[in-house]
Order: structure tokens, then C-alpha cells, then sequence
């Protein structure tokens, strides 16, 4: 096809396309626990945050997702048994989480997994080559409209 051309030079279809291949290794590292990428991020940032709980707008920031994504994906781990959700006692409208028991334990599986995968990347690229691919992904990010 005409466009194929097009695509092997354009940034944006390549970040796409490495985007859905990342999220299906991640589904299948997450598989055993039933759990999609989002989910596994938040578990694994919520165990490093511990003892402190946290905010989920603070996650959606860091993340930069938005509140209603972080929402979602905490409610299916609230109804997996593996956070919990607490007033936030210096603002009532708000909330914390923290990990339960099992979610300690899931979250660290996670993070196992997140070590391979980038091991993974790591052997496949290069450490060097890695970092200057995230380098030129994260200036093509701050493009603004071109």
C-alpha cells in the first residue's frame, strides 16, 4: 500500500502501534491476576507509596490520565480485594487508598513484572539506545501543535 511508506517514518503511528503491542505484554504479565496495565501501575504506585496513602487526582496526574481512567481502574480493584478506599480526614470530599493484605502481595507480583519487561527492553535495545528512545519520545510529547 501507498501509505506504508508514510507510516514507517511517522512517529506518531510507531508510538500507536509499540503503545497497543505494550499493552498486550502487559496483559499477558498481568493475566494470572487479572488485571489490566492501569491497574497494575496504580497497585505498583500505591506499594511505593506506602505507608502513605494516596490521592487518586495525584495519581491521575502523574500519570497523566485522567481522573475518570483512575477511577475506573480502582473500583475493579476495589472489587478484587486489593485497595481500599478511605475519607481523606483533611478533606471530606475526598479520599485515599491504600492496599489491602492481598493487594500487597499482587502489587509485588506486578512489580516483578514491570522488572522483566524492562530487563526485556534493556537486552532487546541496549540500556544507552533505551534511554535515548524515551529521550526522543518524551521531546516528540512536548511538541506542541506542529
Amino acid at each position: 500500500m501507498r501509505i506504508e511508506a508514510f507510516l514507517r517514518e511517522s512517529p506518531m503511528f510507531t508510538v500507536k502501534r509499540a503503545s497497543r503491542h505494550f499493552d498486550r505484554v502487559a496483559a499477558d504479565a498481568f493475566s494470572a491476576d487479572g488485571l489490566g496495565f492501569m491497574e497494575g501501575l496504580l497497585l505498583a504506585a500505591i506499594f511505593f507509596e506506602a505507608p502513605r496513602p494516596i490521592k487518586p487526582s495525584h495519581l491521575a496526574e502523574t500519570f497523566a490520565t485522567t481522573r475518570g481512567n483512575v477511577s475506573h481502574a480502582i473500583s475493579s480493584l476495589e472489587a478484587k480485594g486489593l485497595v481500599q478506599r478511605k475519607i481523606d480526614p483533611s478533606d471530606a470530599r475526598g479520599y485515599l487508598l491504600a492496599l489491602k493484605p492481598p493487594g500487597k502481595r499482587c502489587a509485588l507480583r506486578v512489580i516483578a513484572a514491570f522488572d522483566r519487561m524492562q530487563r526485556g527492553f534493556e537486552q532487546k535495545v541496549g540500556r544507552a539506545a533505551l534511554t535515548e528512545a524515551l529521550d526522543a519520545i518524551r521531546a516528540l510529547e512536548s511538541c506542541k501543535h506542529i
